[in-house]
């Protein structure tokens, strides 16, 4: 089975997909992600789109209209940092914030859809989260009818009553997880996942737009330039990683050590011999006196 080198999305996102020409890549992902059709019209200039030097924050906010002609904001991020929950609610509060002119009525407030690509797994309980694709809305509930609530809406007096629901006004979150996929495709969704984690495609894909993915973000396309960058960042991306997995590794290691203290000094209010205790939690001798006199 042939596979096809791209390059990265999270690089696609910054340099490549905010060029007009390329929106189609992103509407045929998003069309396969919330399965329905979504034109993208424009990129957002606000402060959430400058140019940063970090290259781990890369966010973007898509001006799109659904299938039913609703103008609404997908805010796409990209990144690694840990507090990405908190992350997220800030991006789409700031979306939110920055799709409404001053002035305007709170109706005119529009529909914020937030779509998180992630690369690691970071403080992701490895037993309970075994998912890839997780999805989450507000949504206001009677207490004792469980019903949903329903409000009934008009601008004036001369228009037709709208169904307002809390799912239609509040932000929507999507949060992919590249690393946790198991690279098995049974939906058309799971090939641009694919394509998240490895940079690549095969070449039985055929859901919508991924040829096309395949076509405009060919790595071995690039002009020389943009080439030598792109490999800059990989490289960047693989010291990153290396730095990740050391702090991972010192962690495990001060949380061994921190339960053998732990233990020593439940051994020692027990009486136990000290070289007892050294041999029970693999701490010296020293450092078991020193543990006696500060208790």
């Amino acid at each position: 089975m042939a596979i096809k080198k791209l390059v990265r999305f999270d690089w696609a996102m910054k340099y490549i997909l905010r060029n007009k020409a390329n929106f189609d890549v992103l509407e045929a992902f998003l069309s396969n992600l919330l399965k329905e059709e979504i034109t993208v019209l424009d990129i957002l200039e606000s402060e959430s789109n400058r140019e940063v030097e970090n290259r781990k924050f890369n966010r973007v906010d898509l001006k799109c209209n659904d299938s039913k002609g609703r103008y609404i904001i997908i805010e796409i991020q990209n990144q690694r940092e840990s507090d990405y929950l908190q992350r997220l609610l800030w991006g789409t509060s700031k979306a939110v914030v920055e799709g409404i002119d001053l002035g305007s009525r709170y109706s005119e407030v529009v529909k914020v859809i937030s779509v998180s690509i992630l690369y690691h797994t970071m403080r992701l309980d490895e037993k309970e989260n075994t998912d890839f694709i997780y999805y989450g809305t507000t949504e206001l509930f009677g207490v004792h009818t469980k019903k949903p609530l329903v409000l009934h809406e008009t601008v004036n007096k001369d228009e037709e009553k709208s169904i307002v629901t809390s799912k239609n006004v509040f932000p929507e979150y999507y949060m992919i997880y590249a690393e946790k996929f198991q690279d098995v495709i049974n939906e058309d969704i799971d090939e641009w996942v694919y394509f998240f984690k490895h940079g690549a495609i095969r070449d039985d894909f055929k859901s919508k737009g991924i040829k096309l993915a395949a076509k405009k973000l060919d790595y071995l396309m690039m002009p020389e330039g943009e080439r030598k960058a792109y490999e800059d960042y990989l490289a960047y991306l693989g010291q990153e990683l290396g730095i990740l997995d050391s702090a991972k590794a010192e962690g495990k290691e001060e949380g061994i050590k921190e339960k053998a203290i732990e233990m020593a000094k439940i051994s020692l209010d027990e009486g136990l011999d000290i070289k007892l205790i050294s041999k029970i939690t693999g701490l010296s001798i020293s450092e078991i006196e020193e543990l006696r006199k500060e208790s």
